[in-house]
């Protein structure tokens, strides 16, 4: 075990295990708060909420506390390591939550149950939580889940793995644009990796305008016709502007003016970079690793790099995203995700940096600011 490791074992075990722990509103010290804050004092809330449930909004945590949902069938350069693996990712989230937007999220664990079922038990809890935040949950069925609960729930459901990631691609990529001086929605982008977040980077990007969208994934270009992959995969692919048919990566990146890697590590090579377009855009953004060294592919001739580490300039990371968005859905009342409230927010993110430069494209997530500027594009949306 290297020393590292070791510091990491210490920080979240311990005699009090996690990085999480629940903290009251004021101290009970004396007979008369006890009274107040429990027996007798709830019986006069809990009449109350009786008359008007949604009264419990007002005066219980339910009003701000955000459930962190995870089966652990989908966790990012893991893969499937079942629901008690996936909880330390939730827990780690949830206490950026609270460090980065002051806001209360419990992190909970279910069982890799079909999808019908996992709905319906996040339905029978959700009168506790003002909003739900879907993690690591394997594609097709996250699909399914989010679009189930988005109907049947009337608070906001959001899947991190696909808007917060394509939130925070659309706001680097509108800046790498014009790194490069090249208009946004004429841009020639292939997305390689179409599984959660490819799926809800493609869906938000076509809405923005940008329609020459090729998508790759592991059995190579994705169409209309597709036979070998879902519903959502072809769906998407049909609102792409090209319908030409490439054999593989390697055929499809000629002349592209954009790689995005939402798949796995050293899968785009120096010479595919070299078959691009002028001054290419990449965003290798599969960790622990990569798609592409960023040295090589800046040797390659790449114009603009981005990964989704913090150990490279322009991290394209959905924790830029999270903490200020929730914080913002609960601030507005906003009870649906949208497309239009993700590219608000994308907008938001890119105005941030005022003058875009190779290096910088999106800021940094311990800038100042950050969380603010997404709440406030929250905001300001739900005010049009």
């Amino acid at each position: 075990m290297t020393q590292n490791e070791d510091e990491i074992l210490k920080m979240h075990g311990g005699e009090k295990p996690g990085v999480l722990s629940i903290a009251p509103r004021f101290n009970v010290t004396n007979r008369e708060q006890l009274g107040k804050a429990y027996t007798p004092g709830v019986a006069q809330i809990a009449k109350l909420i009786e008359k008007d449930p949604d009264a419990k909004d007002k005066y219980t945590t339910s009003g701000k506390l955000v459930a962190m949902v995870t089966d652990g069938t989908a966790v990012l350069g893991l893969g499937n390591i079942g629901p008690a693996g996936g909880l330390p990712i939730i827990e780690g989230k949830a206490l950026l939550y609270k460090d980065l937007a002051d806001v209360d999220a419990i992190p909970l664990a279910l069982d890799q149950v079909p999808v019908d079922e996992f709905v319906q038990t996040v339905k029978n809890i959700s009168k506790s939580f003002a909003g739900i935040h879907l993690e690591d949950i394997a594609a097709p069925r996250c699909f399914e889940i989010e679009e189930k609960l988005a109907n049947e729930l009337d608070i906001p459901v959001y899947h991190d793995d696909q808007e917060g990631t394509a939130i925070v691609v659309l706001a680097a990529l509108i800046n790498a644009a014009k790194v490069v001086g090249k208009k946004l929605t004429d841009l020639k982008i292939l997305l390689n990796g179409v599984g959660a977040s490819g799926l809800a980077t493609a869906r938000l990007l076509l809405n923005a305008g940008i329609k020459n969208i090729t998508l790759v994934d592991i059995d190579g270009p994705v169409s209309a016709n597709s036979q070998n992959y879902n519903k959502y995969q072809r769906e998407v692919a049909k609102e792409s502007a090209v319908q030409t048919k490439f054999k593989d990566l390697d055929e499809a990146i000629v002349g592209q003016d954009v790689f995005i890697g939402l798949s796995d590590a050293n899968v785009l090579s120096k010479e595919q970079v070299q078959k691009m377009a002028n001054d290419p855009i990449i965003f290798a953004l599969a960790n622990p690793k990569p798609e592409i060294d960023p040295a090589i592919a800046k040797e390659a001739g790449a114009k603009v790099i981005a990964t989704g580490s913090s150990q490279y300039p322009n991290q394209v990371n959905n924790v830029l995203a999270f903490p200020g968005l929730f914080r913002g859905l609960l601030k507005s009342g906003i009870k649906k995700v949208t497309f239009e409230l993700e590219t608000a927010v994308a907008e938001g993110l890119a105005q941030m940096v005022t003058d875009p430069e190779p290096e910088r494209i999106i800021s940094g997530v311990f800038e100042g600011g950050v969380a603010d500027t997404v709440t406030k594009a929250v905001v300001d949306f739900s005010k049009r």
